[in-house]
């Protein structure tokens, strides 16, 4: 199946220390680079984290976000040491009579270092939450990287479909280019002074076709847009394939332009470059 490598996606869950939300971008890249920012209490899931993604990414420059909004799990989360606060109501029995007019403020006393404290979260129900959020963002880009790559398909498969027309065009043209050849040639020794020999001019003109073949080229041109279309259809990431095979379309193009002795081969061939160069920059984008 054909997926671009450029997306967008989100989702968010509530977990035990607050909102987690996800944010997944991605564009095209040769291999798959991760850049993961997440908030100092989900950093050492790191590691689990760019494995997960890893899993079900194979290309693409994806910039990963996760936030976590406290709100009111997070005021609900702190707790009271109440040793350390028995301690300080000791503290202030053994001063009263000291310090008669002495006065201590709650929220004094709640700053008080150690009074109040972060409750201790579920690690494993943390990382839980993550994943399921990170799944649920991973979920909604592959649909819209499916979706994306399904149109990529039809624009490549339409541009297969031209190649083909024009490769069966100039083995139409072959046979009247040959003679116009041997015409060409036939002509320019009528021009000399000398007759020429005839096992020379046979000679030459076998030359000259072998020079301007394109059989051969014309075949692998066409063995490149079954196997383009053969993997068009893989159930795998198929962009360096593909990739590949722009590459080997682009050689059979040139060098049917450079063996070109006719305005019609010339012109098709430059028809054939500019419709490769159309299919390597949607290529581009497969993961």
């Amino acid at each position: 199946m054909i997926r671009s490598m450029t997306a967008y996606a989100s989702a968010e869950t509530a977990g035990p220390a607050g909102t987690l939300s996800c944010e997944l971008r991605t564009v095209n890249h040769r291999y798959l680079e991760l850049s993961p920012r997440l908030p100092e209490e989900l950093r050492s899931f790191e590691s689990a984290l760019r494995e997960r993604v890893a899993a079900r990414l194979s290309r693409g420059k994806v910039d990963l976000t996760v936030r976590l909004r406290g709100g009111e799990a997070r005021g609900e989360s702190l707790e009271v040491d109440e040793v350390t606060l028995g301690r300080l109501a000791t503290l202030n029995r053994e001063l009263a009579g000291r310090f008669p007019g002495m006065q201590v403020q709650l929220t004094e006393l709640l700053r008080f270092p150690g009074v109040l404290r972060q409750a201790e979260v579920d690690a494993d129900a943390q990382q839980a939450a993550l994943f399921e959020v990170l799944d649920r963002a991973l979920d909604a880009l592959s649909a819209t990287r499916e979706r994306e790559g399904a149109q990529l398909e039809t624009i490549l498969r339409d541009k297969l479909d031209a190649i083909e027309k024009i490769v069966a065009q100039v083995r139409q043209w072959m046979p009247e280019i040959r003679t116009a050849l041997r015409s060409r040639l036939e002509a320019r020794l009528a021009d000399l002074k000398q007759p020429a020999d005839p096992g020379r001019l046979e000679q030459e003109l076998v030359l000259q076709v072998t020079r301007s073949d394109v059989d051969e080229e014309l075949d692998r041109l066409a063995t490149h847009v079954g196997e383009t279309r053969r993997v068009l259809g893989l159930k795998e990431p198929v962009g360096r394939r593909l990739d590949f095979l722009m590459q080997e379309f682009n050689r059979e193009a040139n060098t049917l332009g450079s063996k070109s002795v006719d305005a019609r081969s010339t012109n098709a061939a430059v028809e054939l470059k500019v419709l490769i160069e159309q299919m390597r920059e949607q290529v581009q984008n497969i993961e």
